[in-house]
């Protein structure tokens, strides 16, 4: 999902009350029946029609924290995300007329000091990050990496060295790509315009592969993810990320980790695409990641289907879990 879409006026960041339309937007039948069995669905939908509360990652490519922080806290509430150290919600202290929401005009945004993200987008990241103090040197792979969140933050845990590949494949979505690397002052990046299934006889240390998926952790942010929901959609998708995270684990070197992600909800994507992976290759691992973030059970199995029992070690979080989007996150090894 685009976090460049992140900068519309969202509204007050802890105010959980739906948008104006919310109480004429109507779930598909299929859509309620699919997840009644995976969620409290009035909880759900109660989160998914409410405003999503602003987030910053602070580049420490570029600045510290705590200089950050000084520039900002003046004008700004900076709430610390528990998970990423970089990371905050961020709401403006003026009232009325003067209460702002366009972070993405900040001086600090053009200069590439922070980089507008999801908090719950920060999560792949420190999945590959893991328990390592840094991943200087290392030859790393992002597959679907526009518009640049997770590149960006890449390459902060990579302190700018080794090399990072930041690969997409259509070229709008390169540009977008480009002018972020550029802003956020990247310089261990080369940019690649590929189909990501054609990469072939590599050996990444790592590889994030944030797959293109339904988007169904994303509707708080974007209500047309509900108008164009359908489960034929889902299965068509589910195929794509197999062919991806395949061609991933074939490029990773051995003892390689593999993070798997994606912001849609839905366990054919989720779940039963690292399932499949798993009873394919046995020397596929899943590792768990210790973060401080309220977390919900994997699915372990869905319609009729039974998955393989690492993917308990998965992270599933759902919109209610912490007031952000919704997010699937897998850390695989290559052993």
């Amino acid at each position: 999902m685009d976090d460049n879409d992140y900068n519309e006026d969202i509204g007050s960041e802890h105010e959980l009350k739906s948008n104006l339309e919310a109480d004429k937007i109507e779930f598909k039948p299929k859509f309620v029946e699919r997840y009644e069995q995976l969620t409290d669905f009035e909880v759900f939908k109660k989160y998914s029609l409410s405003f999503l509360r602003r987030s910053i990652r602070v580049n420490t490519l570029k600045i510290s924290i705590e200089e950050l922080k000084k520039r900002l806290e003046k004008d700004w509430y900076l709430e610390q995300i528990p998970w990423c150290k970089e990371g905050f919600w961020i709401n403006h202290k003026g009232q009325g007329d003067d209460y702002r929401r366009d972070v993405g005009n900040l001086l600090e945004h053009a200069l590439g000091y922070i980089y507008i993200q999801e908090a719950a987008s920060m999560i792949p990241p420190l999945f590959m990050k893991g328990k390592d103090k840094n991943m200087d040197n290392e030859l790393i792979l992002d597959m679907c990496a526009s518009p640049g969140s997770k590149t960006t933050q890449i390459a902060q845990y990579m302190n700018n060295t080794g090399v990072l590949i930041a690969n997409d494949y259509k070229g709008d979505r390169i540009s977008a790509l480009g002018i972020n690397l550029q802003r956020c002052g990247l310089s261990n990046h080369i940019i690649t315009l590929m189909q990501g299934r054609y990469f072939k006889g590599f050996q990444f240390d790592k590889i994030l592969v944030d797959a293109p998926c339904s988007g169904t952790g994303t509707i708080r942010k974007s209500l047309k993810t509900l108008r164009i929901w359908n489960p034929h959609a889902i299965t068509r998708l589910a195929g794509q990320q197999k062919v991806l995270l395949e061609t991933a684990f074939n490029n990773l070197k051995k003892d390689g980790i593999l993070i798997y992600s994606t912001c849609s909800l839905e366990p054919e994507e989720d779940e039963g695409v690292v399932s499949w992976l798993l009873n394919k290759y046995e020397n596929a691992i899943v590792e768990p990641v210790d973060l401080p973030i309220k977390l919900s059970k994997a699915v372990m199995n869905f319609d009729g289907i039974t998955f393989n029992e690492q993917v308990k070690h998965c992270l599933r979080i759902w919109p209610q879990d912490n007031d952000t989007e919704g997010f699937f996150v897998a850390r695989i090894v290559k052993k």
